[in-house]
Parts: C-alpha cells; sequence; structure tokens
C-alpha cells in the first residue's frame, strides 16, 4: 500500500508542475503483462495476452481513461470487478498489481483530434453500467476498450476507434480454455470474428501519439 501511494503522489506532483511529458485529461493508460509474467491457463489475464499479444512485443490487456484534476488523478474504465466505474489512481494501480507483487507496464497514449473532455465526461456518465461478458456490440454493458470507442468520438459524433474482427484465438490457432470456459458458462459460442475492439489493436492506431516518462 505503502508504493501505491508514493507512486500516485509522484504521478501527481509531475502533473502539478506543468512538465512537458505528464498525463493529461483524456489520455489512455494501457496494461501491458511484462514478457516473463507467466498467468495460469485458465486466468483472463493470460487468455487475453494469448489472443491479442504478438511473440516480442508488449500484451495489452487492458485500457482505462485517465481523468486529470488540478489536485488528483481518476481513472474511468471497464472491469469484471467494477464493471464501468471512476476510482482514484491508487485504486487503478492497486487493482492491477501482479500476484508477485510487481506492476504490469504502463503505456500512456494521447488521443489526436478529439475533444478530449468531452470524452472524460462521456466516460463519466457510462458510470455504473454493467461490465460487458459476452463481448458483444450493440448492447448496454461495456468492456475496457469498447467504453473507449464509445466515449472518444470525432466532430460527426462516430467513434475514432474502428472496429475490427475480434480474435479469441492463440498465436498457434488454438482457442485458450478460458475463453471456452467463460462462454459456455453463459450459454454461447466463443464470438470469433465478431466486431469489436481489444487493447493490443487500439494501441496501434494512427491517430494515438505514445506520452512517455510517465512515472506509476
Amino acid at each position: 500500500m505503502k508504493k501505491v501511494i508514493i507512486l500516485a503522489s509522484m504521478l501527481l506532483l509531475a502533473v502539478g508542475c506543468g512538465q512537458k511529458n505528464t498525463l493529461r485529461n483524456g489520455d489512455l493508460v494501457f496494461v501491458g503483462l511484462p514478457l516473463d509474467y507467466k498467468a495460469d491457463s485458465t486466468s483472463m489475464d493470460s487468455a487475453i495476452s494469448a489472443a491479442t499479444g504478438a511473440e516480442g512485443t508488449l500484451n495489452l490487456i487492458h485500457v482505462a481513461i485517465a481523468e486529470v484534476k488540478a489536485d488528483s488523478v481518476w481513472i474511468i474504465d471497464a472491469t469484471i470487478r467494477r464493471g464501468v466505474d471512476r476510482h482514484p489512481l491508487d485504486t487503478f494501480l492497486r487493482d492491477f498489481t501482479l500476484e508477485d507483487g510487481r506492476y504490469p507496464a504502463f503505456l500512456v497514449k494521447r488521443v489526436k483530434g478529439v475533444d478530449a473532455n468531452a470524452a472524460v465526461e462521456r466516460a463519466k456518465s457510462l458510470c455504473g453500467r454493467k461490465y460487458d461478458s459476452r463481448f458483444l456490440p450493440d448492447n448496454e454493458d461495456l468492456y475496457c476498450s469498447e467504453l473507449v470507442q464509445d466515449c472518444y468520438l470525432d466532430r460527426d459524433g462516430f467513434p475514432v476507434f474502428p472496429s475490427a474482427p475480434m480474435n479469441w484465438l492463440a498465436p498457434d490457432g488454438t482457442m485458450p480454455p478460458y475463453w471456452t470456459y467463460l462462454f459456455g458458462l453463459l450459454g454461447m459460442e466463443v464470438p470469433q470474428d465478431v466486431l469489436g475492439t481489444n487493447p493490443q489493436n487500439m494501441s496501434m492506431a494512427s491517430n494515438l501519439v505514445e506520452v512517455k516518462d510517465v512515472k506509476f
């Protein structure tokens, strides 16, 4: 807990001092598993990594929206634990601390050509929605990158992050057991190739600029 408080305080100090590469309102925070992290094959993190990661790259398993105020940093995201929720930065850091006590990798990216403040307000208005464990479009529930897609709109009101056929397969073409188990519990087939989003693909969008040297 002490480590979380110290790191959160360091980030707030950087924001307040107006340094060049600091977190801004509406920045996206991607969460990545270290390349040497070994998760159980039935865990969601492991399944997402297998489906969306690429060998030799960071496996991005989550994306969140930063709300930066004068004296605080908040995170708005969609998770199984909280649904769509707004909470302090230290809660976010605690939620994503790995079992071995380490933090995952955090990658901050800024969205070009959008009203970031409006995106944050849209995200706040969606707090209370349930997590979309079915990963399907056109329902009231939201998963992490779907929340981002719904909140970041162009001048005409269209999402700046396009949908693409979702892939749930591991690089070797097999289906991670977690997805078969999860969607079986929901009484449905794995939604392979259904249109949607994922953090890995979203992070590579041309309208994103990496913000380096933001410390968590």
